[in-house]
Formats: C-alpha cells, structure tokens, sequence
C-alpha cells in the first residue's frame, strides 16, 4: 500500500478535507494514522473544466502516474459558457476549474468552489504575490483559488501579409483587411473598444462599468467594424485554423495561438498597441459540489510545483503563477516569462456587475445587419 508520509502539508490537506464536510470514499482516503492513503484514490478520474490547453498530457501524465488516476480536460470557450456550466449542475461534473479575473469573484459568491487551503499547497509561499494576494477570491478569511496562469489579449498578426508592426487597435478598420479580421465571439470586444476610446487612460475600472451611453457607443462601433470581421472566434483551435488556412490576417488573441502556429511554421506575430490591452488572471478552484477533493487538492500541490508550470509554459506561451519555473524554461521561453515586460501595460479583467447587459449589447452586435 503506497502512502505519503503526515508532513505538514498533508496534515494541513486532511483539515481541508474536514472543513469541506466531504463523505464520499474518495474524499475520506484515510487511516487511523493520519496518512493520506494514496491506493484508494487510484482508478480515479479527476475532471477538468478549463481553457484550451490547460490539461495538456505534457504536463498531467507524470500525475496521473504518480496516482494511478485519469486527468479529464473539458474545454470552455468563453467565462459566460463556464459560469453557465455552473449554474446548471456542472460543479457536480467536475472537480477543478480555471476561472478568469472577470468571473472568478462571482463563482466565489455564489458558492460554486470550495475553499482551498494554501498550506496544503507547498509551492504557495513561491507564487507570485501579486497574484497571490488578490482579494477577487477571498471570502471569510478564506481562499478560493490558486493563481495559475495570466496573460495578454494580444492583437495577433500575419506578417507574411501585415508587413508592418501595428501600433494600434485601428488597424481592424482598415479597408485593405476587409474581411480578414477575427474577434472573439466574446463581451470583451466592448472593453476593447472602451481602450480605443481611451476610457480606461484615468481608470482601469471604467471598462467594467460603463455608462449606458457608453455601452451603446462601443455597441454603434462594432457594428461599424462588422464588414471587417471574417468571423467571431468561438475557441482557440478556431483562431487558429483560420490563420493556418489564411483566412484571417488579423486578430484578437491568445499566446496559445502563437505557440501552437508557430511550430507548424507559420509567422504570426503580437503586440499590445499603444491604446494598451487588456489582460487575464487565470485561478484553479476545486468546486464545491466536487466528489474528488482530496485528489484536487493533490493536483494544485502538484501543478504548481515549478517544474510542472514551467511545462504549463512550453504548452501555452503564456505567463504563470511559479517564478521559481524560470530555471526549466530555455532561453526562448526566459523572454516569456519576464513579467515585467507587459505587466503593467495590461487592464486585467475585472468583474462586471452588469454582465447581462453586456451580454445583451454584444448579442445585438452579432444580430445587426
């Protein structure tokens, strides 16, 4: 029978457990000494609900190894689809989520996590504090989330087609790229819009909260741009299929994109335009209704370990949570994770309190003619 000795961070993960109330045989893994019986957990599925890449096998194999246990990634394309999943039983369906900066304080106040516990996590000393300390996920003295993964909305180009580096978010309107423009299919084109308009130069929030007649200027823009758009993104996989088949020439998108296109040869380049762009903080919760939290709450100890974000990294492109990943990274993947190259140039997501309404003005975009 293979067990894990009772070090502090164990022990600190059985009182975790206790305050989950938790009753299901994966959740009570233990024996009469204290020990997390890892061989009850083996056999078991951990399921994912996630960004793209966020359950890679470069880095959940070694812990599916380790346990004797499946790691199952479900993606989600948007914060809306994820908050939807929710809502309607999914915390039950899965164990883990990865909400963004935008959602992730309302997941907290509706009780669809669970509270983790840091000293359960050997790594969490190591994080980033800026990350680290974020309030958006604390309630009752209690954290809800591990810092993960952040990065920018990057204005994505073709520089076999765009020759020069943009510098602004202008570029969309161009007429030369008629129709070979993507945004995603998301609210966040109207804080983009909010940046063109220089809204957030004074306060970041302002894209978050934006007036009615705001809302309906960003709304009359959009619909303007409308002739420019080969088409609303719906994933990752999509963006890229449609520079890979050059259908697009210009985008808004992630550093997945980058990495993924890159390897296959393509020369896609990014830039944060002088308007600035926004950003996302990207945590792991386990969920509330999760029947697998003790083996959760293994994973975030062991993703978070700074070999295995510095493999998250060589996946995604993107930033993350571990700085002590920089000594796994080349020299190439050094640049990516030099924070202070942009850090301070991004809006990270916020919280909208009006989200319907957003939802709602960016819905009438899709549907004008």
């Amino acid at each position: 029978m293979q067990k894990i000795n009772a070090v502090a961070p164990v022990i600190a993960l059985l009182m975790f457990l206790a305050a989950c109330g938790g009753n299901s045989s994966n959740q009570n893994s233990t024996d009469s000494t204290g020990t997390v019986d890892v061989s009850k957990l083996k056999g078991s599925t951990l399921n994912i609900l996630c960004w793209e890449g966020y359950a890679d096998a470069a880095f959940t194999k070694e812990f599916e190894d380790k346990y004797g246990v499946t790691v199952k990634g479900t993606y989600f394309g948007s914060s809306d689809e994820l908050v939807s999943k929710l809502q309607n039983g999914g915390g039950e369906a899965y164990d883990l989520i990865s909400p963004s900066s935008d959602v992730a304080g309302y997941i907290v106040m509706n009780d669809f996590a669970a509270p983790i516990d840091p000293k359960a996590i050997t790594q969490w000393d190591s994080l980033s504090p800026q990350l680290r300390n974020m309030n958006d996920v604390m309630k009752d003295g209690k954290s809800y989330g591990m810092p993960f993964t952040w990065g920018p909305d990057y204005l994505i180009y073709d520089a076999d087609v765009v020759k020069t580096e943009p510098t602004s978010w202008k570029v969309f309107e161009d007429p030369q790229y008629k129709g070979k423009v993507a945004l995603w299919d998301d609210i966040s084109n109207i804080y983009l819009i909010g940046q063109m308009q220089g809204l957030d130069k004074t306060d970041k929030a302002a894209l978050y909260n934006m007036t009615d007649g705001q809302l309906n200027s960003a709304k009359a823009e959009l619909i303007k741009m409308k002739p420019q758009i080969r088409k609303y993104w719906a994933t990752a996989g999509e963006l890229d299929n449609m520079f890979k088949n050059k259908e697009v020439a210009l985008a808004v998108g992630w550093p997945l994109t980058i990495a993924n296109l890159t390897k296959e040869g393509r020369n896609l380049k990014a830039v944060i335009p002088s308007e600035g762009a926004t950003g996302w903080i990207d945590r792991l919760m386990i969920t509330s209704g999760s029947k697998n939290k003790q083996l959760a709450q293994l994973y975030l100890d062991y993703v978070s370990q700074p070999e295995n974000m510095a493999k998250v990294l060589a996946v995604t492109n993107y930033n993350v949570a571990n700085p002590g990943s920089v000594r796994y990274l080349t020299d190439d993947q050094k640049k990516i994770a030099d924070a202070s190259q942009f850090f301070d140039k991004l809006n990270f997501w916020q919280m909208v309190k009006e989200r319907k309404k957003y939802n709602e003005i960016w819905n009438e975009v899709k549907s004008a003619q």
